[in-house]
């Protein structure tokens, strides 16, 4: 026993937690496991770094980005300084923004500016776009003239546009060079971006007239024009189009780059698929946040941010719900003559605004990925009535039935019946006219439209059973 605890070569107990944690780092859904974050955690509480660096060191950025979005945030701090330079540009560029302005704010606006060289410019500014003026102003400071202003025109541009997203490291060429000419630049070029995959032919303008995949020069004879090459048809991103736009003209045109230009058509920048797929999760996530008005909803915003973004919409609901209130107190006397009325209300309202919310959510997104234009909005109108007809006849069977059965009373069931008919049919049509009138005011339906919605479809439900129940003397 002794002789292994004086042997030089022996694993300490804790290496060998350490060791153990690092082989198996993610699970079966490519997440990192607990146990290897608590053993990083571990290691930079006992004040050993460096065991920390080798643990996380074989990580990607991403990887690395997801240990410190794990950390709680009283701790990031710690091992961020513990894993040194482990915390890249690449790897703030990959960080939720919350964790990430955490991390800047730690940091000297030297720093910053180091990492913000390293990065495409589209990076750098979002690193850089959400800080206070004053530290935004004392990084750019801190940057080389070139590329301080690069970042300066990007934020010239409105937020969530072309010009935020772009980068300005490209590759373009004249078109009267060959093949092989358009070869030997690249290769006599060190100073020109790496990550590209076509090519971008412009005129004496600088406007762009054409674009060649590397794939078609790589398997060309040097002697061919370019002007033979490549091809004329592109799909060109102005420069202050919104992002989401901008997406879809990705996804619809199976995009791998395109090009940027300005107002008068000159090439300022490219935007690459993979910015495009941030674009997508985060547009997407976006809207059904804001259907339901939980603000940004992610996990790393400030608890009193979540709070002011939510308990708005909480106090608006609870206008809207006092005019279903409202609409019960004028038939109090009817449900004083029949209590069974009390106990069946919620259903008529709470399976009409289920039926709201399914139509609206398909208008929304059709909104938002551009499939309701001005040429098919009264078809979809229609065809979203049509569907609440046949869902509202069914279920109105349904529990027009349950309900004559259960109470021993057919006229109930029928007034139940034709009230959840009136209710579901109204609220489809609430579902869809309610976003197609907020996006035709410019507001934005993701916004407003379930309030609206759940409003209508509660009121009229309340209303049109309690009336059908009065004009039939119950």
């Amino acid at each position: 026993m002794e002789a292994a605890m004086s042997d030089p070569g022996a694993i300490d107990p804790l290496d060998a937690e350490l060791l153990a944690a690092a082989e198996s780092q993610h699970d079966e859904d490519d997440r990192l496991k607990p146990g290897f974050v608590t053993a990083v955690l571990d290691a930079v509480e006992a004040g050993d770094a460096e065991a920390a660096r080798d643990l996380v060191s074989p990580l990607h950025p991403a990887d690395i980005a997801d240990l410190l979005e794990l950390t709680p945030s009283d701790r990031r701090a710690d091992v961020a300084a513990a894993l040194g330079d482990l915390v890249g540009a690449e790897v703030l560029s990959e960080l939720n923004d919350y964790v990430r302005d955490d991390l800047i704010d730690a940091l000297r606006p030297e720093q910053v500016a180091e990492f913000a060289r390293e990065l495409d410019t589209d990076d750098a500014v979002a690193i850089i776009e959400d800080m206070e003026e004053a530290d935004q102003q004392a990084v750019l400071d801190a940057m080389d003239p070139e590329d301080r202003a690069a970042i300066e025109s990007a934020l010239a541009y409105p937020e969530e546009s072309a010009g935020r997203l772009m980068q300005r490291d490209l590759v373009a060429v004249p078109e009267h060079m060959t093949v092989g000419q358009v070869i030997d630049y690249l290769r006599d070029h060190g100073d020109l971006t790496s990550d590209f995959w076509e090519i971008f032919v412009v005129d004496p303008a600088h406007k762009p007239i054409g674009t060649c995949q590397l794939s078609w020069i790589l398997t060309c004879p040097r002697s061919i024009a370019m002007a033979d090459l490549m091809k004329r048809e592109q799909t060109l991103i102005p420069v202050d189009m919104d992002q989401e736009e901008v997406a879809l003209r990705f996804q619809k045109y199976a995009l791998i780059s395109a090009a940027v230009v300005d107002a008068s058509g000159r090439l300022v920048g490219m935007i690459t698929v993979d910015d495009i797929l941030h674009i997508v999760q985060e547009e997407a996530g976006e809207d059904i946040l804001r259907l339901s008005g939980a603000g940004d909803g992610d996990i790393n915003e400030p608890v009193i941010d979540s709070y002011k973004a939510r308990v708005r919409w909480l106090l608006t609901n609870l206008v809207t719900a006092l005019v279903a209130s409202t609409i019960i107190g004028i038939f109090e006397g009817t449900i004083e003559r029949m209590v069974a009325l009390a106990t069946l209300m919620p259903i008529v309202a709470g399976v009409g605004g289920n039926a709201g919310s399914q139509t609206m959510a398909v208008t929304v997104r059709a909104l938002a990925t551009n499939q309701i234009t001005a040429s098919n909005t009264r078809r979809t109108i229609i065809r979203e009535i049509r569907v609440a007809v046949l869902n509202g006849g069914t279920v109105a069977a349904v529990i027009g039935m349950g309900v004559g059965l259960v109470f021993g009373n057919a006229q109930l069931g029928a007034v139940i019946a034709a009230a959840m008919l009136t209710n579901i049919v109204t609220a489809g049509l609430a579902g869809v006219a309610v976003p197609l009138t907020l996006d035709r005011m410019g507001a934005d339906p993701a916004v407003a439209s379930s309030i609206f919605v759940t409003m209508i479809t509660d009121s009229m439900g309340f209303f049109a059973f309690l009336g059908l129940a009065t004009l039939a003397g119950m």
